[in-house]
């Protein structure tokens, strides 16, 4: 990762994370059952054209689609297609921005209509555990100690997180050094410095952590087949603590 270098560098991925923010906001006021998951793409990239920006996904690493959704059981990077979401599932819907070659990166995992006791409170307790490593990634911290913060709290309230899939570093590229892992002890990796920039996201399954990528090379499932949720902000460390550029 190299830290941002000056002030105009933030005030870039900013905008950035702010044109995210508001994609993602009205993508949660429409998105509802009866669509498929390829309507989903089209208007994240229909509203990211509104934009002027560029979808950071599309084509990153052969990946077909402007966004990642995910359905019930699939933890993360599903293709999007003509999987039709119904009353009471759970949506993860993973978008990346890049404008004017600065990168941003979300997702948010959202209840479709009636949706049961269990998978609210999954719903919760990962946007939770989001909010708790949050709060660790500030000057003079430990990387871990963002993702021992997060495993603790999400075990404790007896649900697993994902090992195979982590964050990552963010902001002149899509995905950059170093990886964050969502586990692991406390006061180990990189010194959180001023200007680092982290793509924080859980990923927590209501039944085991184990997992696995299907025949289409990219979507990854719950090997156990229980449901997943998927919350991520970008995150600049800076003197002042830490800032959520992708906050709506």
């Amino acid at each position: 990762m190299i830290p941002l270098k000056s002030p105009e560098d933030l005030r870039m991925l900013k905008r950035s994370g702010e044109i995210l923010a508001g994609i993602m906001e009205k993508l949660q006021v429409v998105v509802r059952p009866g669509m498929t998951t390829l309507d989903i793409d089209l208007l994240s990239e229909e509203l990211i054209r509104k934009e002027n920006a560029q979808a950071a996904f599309k084509g990153y690493q052969g990946f077909p689609g402007t966004a990642c959704v995910s359905v019930n059981e699939e933890i993360v990077h599903g293709i999007p297609g003509e999987r039709v979401i119904l009353d009471g599932d759970i949506v993860s819907i993973d978008l990346g921005v890049n404008y004017k070659g600065f990168f941003s990166d979300m997702a948010v995992t959202l209840p479709m209509g009636k949706v049961d006791g269990n998978k609210l409170k999954l719903l919760n307790v990962t946007k939770q555990s989001l909010d708790i490593g949050i709060k660790q990634a500030k000057v003079g911290n430990y990387l871990t100690d963002i993702s021992h913060s997060i495993q603790s709290f999400v075990e404790a309230q007896g649900f697993s997180v994902v090992r195979q899939f982590v964050g990552h570093g963010i902001g002149i590229a899509l995905h950059e050094e170093p990886e964050v892992p969502n586990f692991g002890r406390p006061g180990l990796g990189p010194l959180l410095k001023n200007g680092m920039v982290l793509a924080i996201e859980p990923m927590v399954n209501l039944g085991g952590w184990e997992c696995k990528v299907i025949k289409n090379g990219w979507t990854a499932v719950t090997v156990d087949g229980s449901v997943s949720a998927h919350f991520e902000h970008t995150v600049a460390v800076t003197d002042k603590g830490p800032v959520v550029l992708t906050k709506y």
